[in-house]
């Protein structure tokens, strides 16, 4: 469980020897790892930071440094050595305690906490939600607010869903009107081709033969596009879905896919029975 998010120091990750603990498999030893210094001889302080924060609110990655404001002269720089992916602690920038004590030496005590509740506690052991009520009752004159991490981390995947949904949204919209745009555009190239057509007729191809090839062209240029496409779409977010930043719904996609590959044959057959009904006579005249 977590509280509400603010300020606070985090203490350091314990420091642990060789084995499972080592700096090569625990990545919160990088907060104390040694980074050089900068202007002023100071140093530069190693942070870890929410992978979407860093991407879309501080336009960051791994090795870019923030600049923040400190009681030291010009404020210190922050370099990123870790992102966290789908945690509750979006939003913060986390530093070793030390780091922490020697930035802000005017912060006392402690504002957040991170508490592991018992998994598998014997009978006396308090369940999470007892545990929360308790700490809240008993440091209510302190302002104490227990959260629960799934709770909290729902909160904020909530906030990017509503992101996602809205441009989802905005998505079928201008599916929609791509559809409705390419019944126009193979109905209007029929048109603009009438004379051509009634040329072809009068030289002895057949209305079918004709409405065959209409039918057939409008399909390979549909098909083509629709697969320049979704290789392009594929291209952007193959790295993301391999480095379990995203999932893709490859089931909602392949149905939009078949969904506009129906409505644009059905186009593509509009504009043949057009060719079928075509007047041979007024076409060529106007031609």
């Amino acid at each position: 469980m977590a509280p509400s998010p603010t300020s606070s120091p985090l203490p350091s990750p314990p420091l642990q020897g060789e084995g499972a603990g080592s700096k090569r498999d625990n990545g919160w030893l990088a907060l104390s790892a040694d980074l050089g210094q900068y202007e002023l001889r100071r140093p530069v302080v190693p942070a870890i930071v929410d992978r979407n924060t860093a991407t879309y609110s501080l336009k960051l990655g791994m090795g870019d440094r923030l600049h923040i404001d400190t009681n030291a002269p010009g404020g210190s720089n922050l370099e990123v050595v870790g992102l966290l992916a789908n945690s509750v602690l979006q939003g913060d920038v986390l530093i070793s305690e030390e780091h922490f004590q020697t930035l802000f030496p005017e912060e006392a005590g402690r504002r957040f906490f991170l508490i592991r509740a018992p998994a598998h506690g014997g009978a006396d052991a308090p369940s999470a939600g007892e545990l929360a009520t308790l700490l809240e009752t008993q440091l209510e004159d302190f302002g104490f607010d227990a959260v629960d991490a799934r709770q909290r981390l729902g909160e904020l995947l909530a906030v990017q869903n509503t992101y996602l949904s809205t441009f989802q949204s905005l998505g079928a919209l201008g599916l929609l009107l791509g559809v409705v745009g390419l019944a126009v555009v193979q109905l209007r190239s029929v048109l603009e081709r009438r004379g051509e057509l009634a040329l072809m007729q009068a030289a002895g191809f057949r209305r079918r033969r004709l409405a065959w090839m209409v039918l057939a062209e409008n399909l390979v240029l549909l098909l083509g596009g629709l697969g320049v496409g979704s290789l392009a779409a594929l291209v952007a977010v193959l790295p993301h879905a391999l480095s379990n930043q995203a999932g893709a719904p490859w089931a909602t996609l392949a149905l939009l896919l078949g969904i506009i590959a129906l409505a644009g044959a059905a186009a593509a057959w509009a504009a043949s029975r057009v060719v079928l009904r075509t007047p041979l006579l007024p076409a060529l005249r106007g031609d």
